[in-house]
């Protein structure tokens, strides 16, 4: 499937309301046609990510979650047992097993944003083409998890396929979830954390493992008809994510920009195969997004298709191929910043459409 989004705008995820229906509000009134659902991290900790895709393990006892610290026991007594009991749980789940599906659900508790955007849908998808959710990357996760010698889990093979299995299911239920409503899903992986390859400190952290790392859960999102997303909002390795199994990559076009220049070739051949770009162009501080508009962010990205056409892209194809979408997640902002970010968002995809006659 090629997927076309003509300028569309969607959000990443995080928002700094508490209520959910205070979040969900602001989607509707400015990303009416791509809404996803709010995470809401200024609730507390039970929005954090080992509460929202962990949770399996911290149920079967693999993953231990004291309230102040979680890591992993390998030295526990039953850990032979508790690791059969995950996998015999995943395996039923990649199968088709829907009660075993199940166990990888958000908690209510840590995922109110997700249960109150089921529940308004239940009540008519309004404008809605496409709906959008997320999961936490496999790097950002892997290198905040450790094991009882505080050993980061992505350095062990065993744990870090925990993570990312528990990842890819929860990603799996959720593509589920989200499709029952008759539209188009799409879900990103956001993995801030891709910036560590190729850095001295993390040399052991290898393209193979990493490009394994996100087939293992763009194919648990495929298996549900749902597109594939990637997210990060730094300076990364871009070929790392153009050569993976991903319909959409998304990244911080304010800042970043410049970042995508050396992987020119492989960004060609994702476009290529159909790939489209989700250009986070509204930035996400407090200062920058009240000091920019429409037309100056417009002015923005005309420059940086601009360098890409001037090196052998075709701007229609850019067109065709682009969301919009702010540079990342709200949700450490205040309300007023994440208004005028949203608010920017839409009126930037708009005018876009607009110039193309799209509606």
């Amino acid at each position: 499937m090629i997927f076309e989004p003509n300028g569309q705008a969607t959000g990443i995820g995080s928002m700094p309301q508490h209520d959910p229906a205070d979040a969900l509000d602001m989607i509707k009134k400015h990303l009416p046609e791509i809404p996803h659902w709010p995470q809401l991290p200024q609730r507390g900790r039970e929005e954090h990510f080992v509460n929202q895709f962990l949770k399996p393990l911290v149920k079967i006892g693999l993953l231990v979650d004291d309230g102040n610290k979680t890591f992993f026991d390998t030295t526990k007594d039953d850990w032979d047992t508790r690791l059969t009991e995950f996998y015999t749980t995943y395996l039923a789940a990649e199968e088709g097993d829907l009660a075993a599906l199940n166990e990888f659900a958000f908690p209510v508790e840590a995922a109110a944003g997700f249960y109150a955007f089921l529940e308004d849908l239940q009540k008519g998808a309004g404008d809605a083409r496409m709906l959008k959710g997320h999961v936490v990357g496999p790097i950002s996760a892997a290198f905040q998890v450790k094991d009882e010698r505080g050993r980061f889990a992505y350095y062990d093979e065993q744990l870090r396929d925990l993570v990312v299995k528990s990842i890819a299911t929860s990603a799996a239920w959720q593509g589920t979830e989200l499709g029952r409503f008759g539209l188009p899903v799409m879900i990103f992986i956001d993995d801030p954390a891709l910036g560590i390859y190729g850095q001295s400190n993390y040399i052991t952290v290898t393209r193979e493992m990493i490009l394994e790392d996100f087939s293992t859960i763009s194919q648990a999102i495929h298996g549900t008809g749902a597109l594939a997303g990637a997210h990060s909002c730094d300076a990364i390795d871009w070929s790392l994510l153009f050569e993976s199994e991903l319909e959409v990559v998304s990244f911080d076009a304010y800042n970043y920009f410049s970042s995508l220049i050396p992987f020119i070739p492989s960004l060609k051949s994702f476009l290529g195969r159909g790939g489209s770009l989700a250009w986070g162009l509204i930035p996400t501080t407090n200062e920058r997004a009240m000091d920019e508009d429409a037309d100056s962010l417009l002015g923005i990205l005309d420059g940086e298709w601009s360098e890409l056409t001037g090196r052998g892209i075709d701007r229609d194809t850019l067109l065709k191929r682009c969301l919009i979408t702010p540079a990342c997640g709200a949700g450490l902002l205040d309300l007023a910043s994440a208004e005028r970010i949203y608010q920017l968002t839409s009126q930037v995809s708009q005018r876009i459409r607009d110039r193309k006659g799209l509606r």
